[in-house]
């Protein structure tokens, strides 16, 4: 027994050494650490704690740091080998400087430490495989597949942390003071203005999620308003809403692929909402393609999403958001998506980037995760729990330090040059 006792605090010594070794250069270090045992690292003096990085499991340190890349991280942390008391959005300046800070010298000398601690053969596995799609990427079943896969984990579970509205979108902050309800209102709102609806336009929205968009714009702005999702759950929690509000002649939502809606050249406006991140680079040309044929000639179609900039492009690979949150997902620069749009005969006419807005609106999702996170943990299971705060709080994180953008970009089916569109922008404003 004190053989026993002796190895596990030796094993928590070198831990230690090796955590203190890692971090020599992290300032300022306003977190603490506590291991399995209790043993602490206080933060840095003369700095707030802001959180205490909790290690669970004496392997969880040398297989999450043997690997070098953010997947072990996440998985340590999803699994439960990791954990982090206080604000956990403040932990990803700790991970950046982890994957990035390290010269050739630094992790040799550091993967010889490793090598001293306790390992765990299984502890590399995914926690739950993740997502298993299968056959052709971006295929229409492989799309319903991915659909399914992240927005069909309940309609309870988005509902407790989204808006009254459930907006799974970038929402439009006039100050940073807006509450989500009210700053999602104005996203509505704000597309609606750019988009110049009147009453008695058809008006078409691509991946419209619980029908807020086309709830909206039928209620206020009195046009014919159609809503596309894959999500068997989010259509009908849609359709039930429309049948609420009595705005069934006026707004309808069908479980239906962009690339077969129908009726050619019939509608005057089109948005797209936070569903050109699962088109696929390969198929921008045609999802752009698809929408300029649905509109009628002086056409307006806005196209909202995340994009990577260029700087930051990678070659693609699994990584923690595929594997886990958004399979098949896919971000590119804004120039890609604009020359996309070109090419499909569209005309730009705006493009503004709301950064700082889906900053914000990150943090009111992970706030009302964590205060409501009782009732989230009776709804999923752990891991969906961990997945999703872990995820939205490193979005938050990604977007509030430029790693990520969000691109409102309005196109125009010009024809003979004619956009039919006003000469300037006042009357969004005004």
């Amino acid at each position: 027994m004190a053989l026993q006792v002796r190895q596990q605090e030796q094993t928590s010594a070198k831990t230690l050494r090796f955590l203190q070794e890692l971090l020599r250069d992290y300032h300022p270090r306003d977190f603490e650490i506590e291991l399995w045992d209790g043993s602490r690292w206080p933060a840095e003096a003369g700095q707030f704690r802001q959180f205490t990085w909790h290690i669970t499991n004496p392997a969880a340190v040398r297989t999450a740091f043997s690997s070098g890349n953010e997947m072990a991280l996440a998985e340590a942390y999803i699994r439960g080998d990791f954990d982090v008391d206080g604000a956990i959005e403040r932990i990803f300046p700790l991970a950046d400087f982890l994957v990035e800070h390290f010269s050739r010298a630094q992790k040799l000398r550091l993967g010889a430490m490793l090598l001293e601690l306790p390992s765990d053969s299984h502890a590399h596995l995914s926690v739950h495989g993740g997502s298993k799609l299968h056959g052709r990427r971006h295929s229409r079943e492989r799309d319903r597949s991915a659909i399914h896969y992240h927005y069909d984990v309940s309609n309870d579970f988005y509902r407790l942390w989204l808006d009254k509205n459930m907006a799974y979108s970038c929402a439009y902050f006039k100050t940073p003071q807006d509450d989500l309800d009210t700053a999602q209102v104005q996203k509505f709102d704000h597309i609606c203005r750019k988009l110049r609806l009147q009453p008695g336009e058809r008006f078409l929205d691509i991946g419209c999620g619980w029908g807020g968009l086309i709830l909206h714009a039928a209620r206020n702005y009195g046009v014919q308003a159609r809503g596309i999702t894959l999500s068997e759950q989010q259509l009908a929690l849609a359709q039930e809403r429309i049948k609420q509000e009595g705005l069934a002649d006026r707004c309808e939502a069908t479980l239906t692929d962009y690339r077969d809606v129908g009726e050619a050249g019939s509608f005057d406006k089109i948005a797209s909402v936070g569903m050109v991140e699962h088109v696929g680079e390969a198929n921008l040309k045609e999802y752009f393609a698809c929408a300029y044929r649905l509109l009628r000639p002086a056409g307006v179609f806005l196209n909202h999403g995340i994009g990577v900039p260029e700087s930051r492009r990678v070659a693609p690979s699994p990584n923690f958001c595929d594997t886990y949150v958004f399979p098949d997902g896919e971000l590119v620069p804004v120039g890609t998506m604009t020359r996309n749009a070109e090419d499909a005969g569209f005309e730009v006419r705006d493009v503004e980037n709301l950064r700082e807005h889906y900053a914000l609106t990150l943090g009111h999702w992970v706030r009302n995760m964590r205060d409501r996170e009782e009732a989230v943990r009776q709804v999923v299971d752990e891991t969906t729990f961990r997945t999703w705060k872990l995820q939205m709080a490193g979005s938050a994180h990604y977007f509030k330090t430029g790693k990520l953008d969000l691109y409102q970009t309005l196109l125009a089916k010009s024809t003979n040059g004619q956009s039919g569109l006003a000469l300037t922008r006042e009357d969004w404003y005004h």
